[in-house]
């Protein structure tokens, strides 16, 4: 069991944590659940006193994380990641884990996957709409006429394969029905 509490400012210890600016960075796909269960948890984890960070603004597909959600990743002692339906169709959200799945091996991030209407298996699979989607991302690979172009986003889709079936096997939180 993973137990986070927020630090208290005027806490000290002779082992004191890293600054972090954040105590929960979430990553959710806003179409899917920004107006529901992604606000309901964010208004909880505040209600609970942690600071959270929270990409108000919609981002759309691009090559890299923007800086400011490259630094909440890294200044966040861990990441609550919902996994919907759509997660994956956006370049944004697999960057996005894959930075939090490399600061979880680096840094002791903690990583929690909330699967939301969405199974563990599809996940770790790629199947059902994550393999649609996947296929999806191929397709716009394919099409490419820019070799390396081609090549570049071919390798970024290993990479983000390889961070579904991580994060997917990582104990985890299912939502049906919540």
């Amino acid at each position: 069991m993973v137990v986070i509490s927020p630090f208290s400012e005027g806490s000290s210890s002779s082992s004191s944590p890293p600054d972090y600016k954040y105590d929960v960075f979430l990553s959710f796909r806003g179409l899917d659940t920004r107006l529901n269960f992604t606000d309901h948890l964010y208004k909880a984890l505040i209600n609970s006193n942690f600071t959270t960070f929270l990409d108000d603004a919609d981002i759309e597909t691009g090559e890299d994380l923007k800086p400011e959600l490259e630094n909440a990743i890294k200044g966040s002692r861990a990441s609550i990641i919902v996994l919907s339906k759509n997660y994956a169709s956006s370049t944004w959200c697999l960057d996005e884990l894959v930075l939090i799945l490399e600061q979880h091996k680096t840094s002791n991030h903690v990583v929690i996957p909330i699967f939301y209407h969405v199974e563990p298996t599809d996940v770790r699979k790629q199947e059902s709409s994550f393999g649609d989607v996947m296929a999806k991302h191929k397709q716009r690979m394919e099409a490419k006429e820019n070799v390396e172009g081609k090549s570049q986003l071919a390798r970024k889709m290993e990479i983000w394969k390889k961070a579904l079936i991580e994060v997917a096997n990582l104990k985890g939180k299912a939502s049906q029905g919540r």
